[in-house]
């Protein structure tokens, strides 16, 4: 793959065929592509922890329940003791990875202060994990009928309900997923 053909700023949706795995019904948002590798994080797979255990863990009060209440993201079988947020605007915080000009990813303790504090990004999800490719990897798991991919949007990643998202990223190239079957291969 060329330059001219990352994948940073799609979304990678998972083919029927991924059952029983970690990728299974899953919408990943990918924050990095290049030629060494590629980062995602999971978009619609809930975690069975909720902010107030990572607010616990890290000695932070929640101004507001509801907050310490939101579910995390199960974000990828990659170091899943390791939290990422997902977040817009970009903003200013220790450690940030800006991916487009609206969404950013960041891994430092100062973003969740503020998310407890209810002073952090308008839009935010909080995984834990991530989902990773070495070089060359992803393009082969492309090839073998893996993963659909198109551009993401926004309102899928932070608005539409967990439940939705995979039909929806899918539908938004035209692909009705749930007709497809779980069976694929090359002429």
């Amino acid at each position: 793959m060329n330059s001219k053909q990352y994948l940073t700023n799609n979304f990678l949706i998972a083919m029927p065929n991924m059952q029983g795995d970690d990728f299974s019904k899953t919408v990943t948002y990918l924050c990095q592509h290049d030629e060494e590798g590629a980062l995602g994080l999971v978009v619609n797979k809930p975690h069975t922890m909720k902010m107030g255990d990572i607010f616990n863990q890290l000695a932070i009060t929640a101004v507001r329940p509801e907050i310490a209440e939101v579910a995390l993201f199960m974000g990828g079988p990659v170091q899943t003791e390791r939290g990422f947020v997902l977040h817009t605007p970009v903003g200013d915080w220790d450690s940030t990875m800006q991916i487009n000009e609206h969404i950013a990813l960041t891994t430092s303790k100062d973003i969740l202060e503020a998310i407890a504090e209810d002073k952090g990004p308008e839009k935010w999800l909080v995984a834990l994990g991530y989902a990773g490719w070495a070089a060359g990897q992803l393009e082969q798991e492309i090839q073998r009928n893996s993963w659909l991919h198109d551009k993401a949007e926004e309102h899928i990643i932070f608005e539409e309900s967990l439940e939705q998202r995979w039909e929806l990223a899918a539908h938004r190239i035209g692909v009705d997923i749930s007709l497809m079957s779980t069976e694929s291969g090359h002429c």
